[in-house]
C-alpha cells in the first residue's frame, strides 16, 4: 500500500498547562520527514500529553505546531491527518479484524472498492491475512496489537503517533513484535512519534530520542548519543545501568583528570572536548568546569570494565573489591564488587570467557579511561578542557 508524502513535524514552545500543573514546559523539536522519533521518560513526565497535543486532544497554551510550514494549532484531530495507536489497542470487541481495520476509512466515505483494497493491503502488511472474519476475543495479544496498527496505518496518515503501544504483551514478543513494527514503518515512510518509558525499546527502534523529565527535554540525540554521551547523570541513569562513584579532583591537565575515592584508589579519566549532544535542542555543552579539591562523580557503564583475577590491582585505573554478588544470567554474569567505604562497582563479563570468581571471592576491574564520564555534584556532565 502507499503511504502519504512523508511530512515534516515541528514543534515551537510548546507549553500545556492544566490545573496545578505543567504537563509540557516549553518545548521545541522537529522530526524528519519518514524518521522515527521517540518521546522517551517516566511515567508523568508529559510524553503523552505531548502526543496528545500533536494529536489535536488537548490544546497548548503557548507555542506552535507545524506540519511541514502549515501550523495546525486550529485544526480539529480529525483533520490532522495523523492516527493513534493506543496501549490499550482500542479496537472494537464487537467488529470483525476486516471491520476493524476499515473503520477509519468508513468514517471517510471511502468508495468500497477502494477501502477494500486499502484494507487487504493493510492485512498483508501486518500478516493477518486468512483473520478477516475474527473477533478481537479470538486473537492473541500480538494480532490486537497489530489489528490496531492495521487500522492506523490504512487511513495513510501524514504522521503516524504510538502510545506505549506494546507495554501490555509479555517480553519475548514485544522483542519480536517491535521488529515488525520498525520493519512496517521504514516500508511505508511514515513519520512516526513513539511514546515509551522502556529504554530498550526506545533505543532499538528509533533513529532519535527525545528523554524527558517534568515536562522538558533533557537531552535529543541518536540512541547511540543518549546511551553513550549522556548530558546529565539523570539521563544516564534512566537509559541505562551505571555506576556512580563520588571522588575527589586530584590532578587536571587539560581533559586528563585524576580523581582519586575515599578508599585510596586512583583513577584517570580521559574527557572528551566535542559538544555533547545534550542540550533540549540537541546543543553542545560543557558541564561543570574542574580545579583541584573538586567534588565529583565518576561514572561508566558494567559492560566497559575489564574483569580479572586478583594480581592486577597495581595496573593502571583497576579497583580491586569482593565480590558480594553475582547474577549469572546465560551470556554474561554480573558482579557486585565491594570495593570498601561503602562503595560498589557492578562489573559485567562474558560467561564464553570463562567465570572468574565467586562470592566472597577478590576480583580486580579496570576502567578505560576514555570511558570514564565525570558528573558535578549536581548531576551536571563535565567534559573538555577546565581550567
Amino acid at each position: 500500500m502507499n503511504s502519504r508524502t512523508s511530512t515534516r513535524l515541528r514543534l515551537e514552545n510548546v507549553t500545556v498547562r492544566f490545573p496545578g500543573v505543567t504537563a509540557v514546559n516549553d518545548v521545541s523539536f522537529e522530526v524528519n520527514p519518514g524518521e522515527f522519533f521517540s518521546l522517551l521518560g517516566p511515567s508523568g513526565c508529559g510524553k503523552t500529553t505531548l502526543l496528545r497535543t500533536i494529536a489535536g486532544f488537548y490544546r497548548q497554551e503557548t507555542g506552535h505546531i507545524y506540519f511541514n510550514d502549515q501550523c495546525i494549532d486550529r485544526i480539529p484531530p480529525h483533520r490532522r491527518g495523523t492516527a493513534m495507536v493506543f496501549q490499550n489497542y482500542a479496537i472494537f470487541p464487537h467488529l470483525t479484524v476486516w471491520d476493524n481495520v476499515g473503520y477509519g476509512l468508513r468514517a471517510r466515505k471511502v468508495k468500497k472498492d477502494e477501502a477494500a483494497r486499502r484494507i487487504r493491503a493493510a492485512l498483508e502488511l501486518v500478516d493477518l491475512v486468512g483473520l478477516e472474519k475474527r473477533k478481537p476475543k479470538q486473537l492473541s495479544g500480538g494480532q490486537q496489537q497489530r489489528v490496531a496498527v492495521a487500522r492506523a496505518v490504512v487511513i495513510e496518515p501524514h504522521i503516524l503517533l504510538m502510545d506505549e503501544p506494546l507495554a501490555n504483551l509479555d517480553a519475548k514478543l514485544r522483542i519480536r513484535l517491535r521488529t515488525e513494527l520498525r520493519k512496517l514503518q521504514q516500508q511505508l515512510g511514515l513519520t512516526t512519534i513513539y511514546v515509551t518509558h522502556d529504554q530498550e525499546e526506545a533505543l532499538s527502534l528509533s533513529d532519535r530520542i527525545a528523554v524527558m523529565f517534568g515536562g522538558k527535554i533533557a537531552q535529543l540525540g541518536t540512541p547511540e548519543e543518549i546511551y553513550q554521551d549522556p548530558a546529565s547523570r539523570q539521563v544516564a541513569e534512566f537509559v541505562g545501568e551505571g555506576n556512580y562513584l563520588q571522588g575527589e579532583v586530584t590532578q587536571v591537565d587539560g581533559g586528563s583528570v585524576v580523581v582519586t575515592f575515599p578508599t585510596g584508589a586512583v583513577v584517570r579519566a580521559e574527557l572528551s572536548t566535542a559538544g555533547s549532544s545534550g542540550g533540549p535542542a540537541g546543543s553542545s555543552g560543557t558541564g561543570g568546569r574542574l580545579s583541584k579539591g573538586a567534588a565529583v562523580v565518576v561514572s561508566f557503564r558494567p559492560h566497559e570494565v575489564e574483569v580479572m583475577p586478583q594480581g592486577n590491582e597495581d595496573a593502571p585505573n583497576c579497583l580491586e573489591g569482593t565480590v558480594q554478588h553475582l547474577d549469572y544470567l546465560g551470556a554474561i554474569v554480573r558482579y557486585h564488587i565491594d570495593i570498601g567505604k561503602g562503595m560498589t562497582v557492578l562489573a559485567e563479563h562474558y560467561t564464553m570467557k570463562g567465570v572468574p570468581a565467586r562470592q566472597g571471592d577478590k576480583l580486580v576491574v579496570r576502567i578505560p579511561p576514555e570511558r570514564i564520564k565525570l558528573f558535578d555534584t549536581e548531576g551536571t556532565r563535565i567534559r573538555g578542557r577546565s581550567s
